[in-house]
């Protein structure tokens, strides 16, 4: 269906379902802080553990719940399993989300948004 007058084609119910559940998986402060991590680069989960300052086994926990929603990827070397993003368009999202909002909360003549309890 078409929005009135935009010439866009609204998403269909299976798209915007998927959506919702990718932005359900990033609306954790910690995965965020993840994929976040790993659009700088790729990492091992101990790497991440040090970086987000989160504890082994439950990064661990927040990179197979990403994984399993297909966010985030892995390969093996050696012993180690190495995460990182493959998908260009959420490294986007993220980046822009979090950049956008990090430079309205350094500006003094803005607030940061609040949107909780939406």
């Amino acid at each position: 269906m078409t929005a009135a007058g935009s010439g866009f084609e609204d998403p269909s119910a299976g798209v915007l379902a998927d959506a919702a559940a990718a932005f359900g998986l990033l609306a954790s402060p910690a995965r965020l802080h993840i994929v976040w991590a790993l659009a700088q680069g790729e990492s091992d989960v101990t790497g991440l553990a040090e970086r987000v300052g989160g504890a082994l086994p439950a990064v661990s926990q927040h990179l197979t719940k990403l994984k399993l929603a297909g966010l985030v990827r892995s390969r093996r070397e050696g012993r180690r399993q190495v995460y990182f993003v493959d998908d260009p368009d959420v490294v986007d999202v993220v980046r822009l989300a979090v950049t956008r909002i990090g430079a309205r909360a350094e500006r003094s003549d803005l607030p940061a948004p609040r949107l909780r309890g939406l």
